[in-house]
């Protein structure tokens, strides 16, 4: 069992949430940070860049977590992560290409709603009401920000794209929470982390142009390749593994979701993205599911 199971019972569990909150909050603003970067770097490269960094430094970080932890369980659980990570990450990209960043973090919010199904199938766990509430309260919150001002279901291909990248990212934390029980948690995120990089790098091998020599001599790209790899990969996959190994899959999506609400405001501040009563609306709704999330999970941890 991983040395941070070993410490739960003496760990407050609003630790490990806000872990998982500051995550969110970081991926929020990482939503315009790539934008940008997508301009001078196409998606799959600039994944394959992040996470292949990332693994480097956490790797030597860690170092001796993974001499001593090491092993072929280790490997096999942390190349499946990596596997629906990485593809997750790329699809998500690759669909904010064509779509605003707000639009993007709200779609890929819709993990929220399929996670605690997901788990379901997985674990043969049913959801409460509480997680079937605050999922359709989610769903209703991110419809209010996607739909067109007619209601309409405007969505274009980097949209649907999107949608699938919210898929794989509720595989990924119905995952996370089922193999970090038995397994060093730091150890599966470096496995991870390189086997994201091999996705990527393979995707953007076959279907992309490497981007060129120009693009890294902007101290805006570097700028915004240090917060991709240093803070929205090294930290927040630190962050999101650790708190996923002590808060329910359900609940941990709904708090990852906050990322949503995180990019909308950046994307507000620094990409002028309009925000509309309905969009308020649904920022509202979304943070009411995470409340109904975390009422109806106390209750039945207290039984």
């Amino acid at each position: 069992m991983s040395a941070e199971k070993n410490i739960n019972g003496s760990t407050p569990s609003w630790v490990w949430k806000l872990a998982l909150a500051g995550a969110a909050a970081i991926w929020g603003g990482s939503f315009v940070v790539m934008k940008d970067t997508l301009d001078a770097i196409p998606p799959a490269w600039l994944m394959g860049i992040r996470f292949l960094a990332s693994a480097v430094i956490v790797g030597a970080l860690f170092w001796r977590r993974l001499r001593d932890n090491l092993d072929g369980s280790h490997l096999a659980m942390g190349a499946i992560l990596g596997l629906a990570s990485g593809a997750a990450f790329v699809v998500q990209n690759i669909g904010l290409d064509d779509t605003t960043p707000g639009r993007n973090a709200f779609l890929t919010a819709t993990y929220c709603v399929m996670t605690p199904f997901i788990n379901w199938v997985v674990t043969r766990r049913r959801p409460d009401g509480g997680n079937v509430l605050a999922a359709l309260l989610a769903i209703v919150g991110v419809g209010l920000v996607a739909l067109g001002d007619d209601l309409s279901l405007a969505m274009s291909r980097g949209d649907w794209m999107t949608l699938v990248a919210a898929v794989l990212f509720a595989v990924h934390i119905v995952l996370v929470a089922r193999f970090s029980s038995a397994h060093d948690v730091m150890t599966l995120t470096v496995v991870q982390l390189a086997v994201s990089a091999l996705v990527a790098l393979g995707t953007a091998l076959v279907l992309e142009v490497p981007p060129a020599s120009e693009a890294f001599a902007s101290a805006d790209t570097w700028f915004s390749l240090a917060y991709l790899v240093l803070l929205s990969s090294c930290v927040c996959m630190v962050l999101q593994n650790l708190g996923q190994a002590h808060v329910p899959p359900a609940q941990a999506s709904l708090l990852l979701s906050l990322e949503s609400v995180f990019a909308v405001v950046a994307s507000v501040l620094f990409y002028h993205e309009l925000v509309t009563p309905r969009i308020a609306l649904g920022f509202a709704t979304i943070f009411v599911a995470v409340l109904v999330s975390e009422l109806g999970l106390g209750r039945r941890r207290g039984k």
